[in-house]
């Protein structure tokens, strides 16, 4: 399939992992005898979506078809997809539509200046993400959960190469470190389905699913994210677990870095954990 437009491949492979979700019962249709694949089988999702199987078929391969919206509305439907998967999938479409694109010119994501002094005034741990999730700049209570960033080569300053990385994240036995792995792999998504071909994805992508079989497993759910918000647990030496919300907030550019701010209940033990770690790090800053 390698030789396909990048965005009828990219969703020949959304439509499949979709369908290969859905249960016959889920949609109201007899489970009948033994069968071959998981999920439904293409032909009852053409059926559900009022569509040949041959058309639909030839969707799920990549080949030549372009979709109304009309279609891709029925698709959607038939799928159960939810909004995010919903605009994922006409992004994906539209895209599919027109000539596969020409080597394009993608300029070095950039920090501006207004932002980095605004990260240094912050009294909560706040980060920068570039639109693949390399870490382009933090400030000084963020080193205090991460670790210093520095210590690291600037390409591997990402932050899923670094959650799939134990000897620079140390313990998985977080118990929400699945949920926060999908997390940034459907920001990753969303980032692909904007530009298929970029190389800093294909890279990460491509060494992540050769090195980690479960990256390979949650990656192949084509979950998406846009807008991301949630809860991080941190395991911070000497201080135990601090559990921080964390909410993104896009920079100027489309697409764009992101600003990543992390929070804790106003008088909640983890606001009085972040702020003894915030004050050891100043006396430590202010000895060295």
């Amino acid at each position: 399939m390698s030789s396909l437009h990048p965005y009828a491949r990219e969703l020949a492979d959304f439509l499949r992992a979709r369908r290969s979700r859905l249960r016959p019962q889920d949609v109201g249709l007899e489970p009948g005898g033994r069968r071959k694949v998981t999920g439904l089988r293409r032909e009852e999702l053409a059926l559900l979506a009022g569509l040949s199987t041959d058309y639909y078929q030839r969707m799920e391969q990549g080949r030549e078809v372009r979709p109304s919206d009309d279609v891709l509305d029925a698709i959607a439907g038939a799928l159960g997809l939810d909004d995010e998967e919903r605009r994922h999938l006409f992004t994906l479409a539209h895209a599919a539509r027109r000539p596969a694109p020409a080597r394009a010119h993608r300029e070095p994501e950039r920090v501006p200046d207004s932002t980095r002094r605004l990260l240094r005034v912050m009294d909560t741990p706040a980060l920068v993400l570039g639109r693949h999730l390399d870490l382009l700049d933090w400030n000084p209570l963020a080193e205090v959960l991460l670790g210093d960033p520095g210590d690291h080569p600037v390409d591997r300053l990402n932050m899923l190469l670094l959650m799939f990385d134990d000897t620079m994240t140390g313990d998985r036995g977080c118990p929400d470190w699945e949920r926060q792995a999908l997390d940034y792999i459907g920001m990753m998504r969303t980032a692909v389905a904007t530009d298929p071909t970029h190389p800093r994805a294909t890279a990460i992508v491509g060494e992540l699913s050769i090195r980690s079989a479960e990256f390979r497993r949650l990656w192949a759910r084509h979950d998406v994210r846009e807008s991301v918000s949630g809860s991080k647990t941190f395991r911070v030496p000497g201080a135990g677990d601090i559990v921080l919300d964390w909410d993104t907030y896009p920079l100027p550019g489309s697409p764009g870095p992101v600003m990543v701010v992390y929070t804790a209940e106003p008088g909640s033990p983890d606001a009085d954990r972040l702020r003894l770690l915030a004050s050891l790090h100043a006396s430590r800053s202010r000895r060295a």
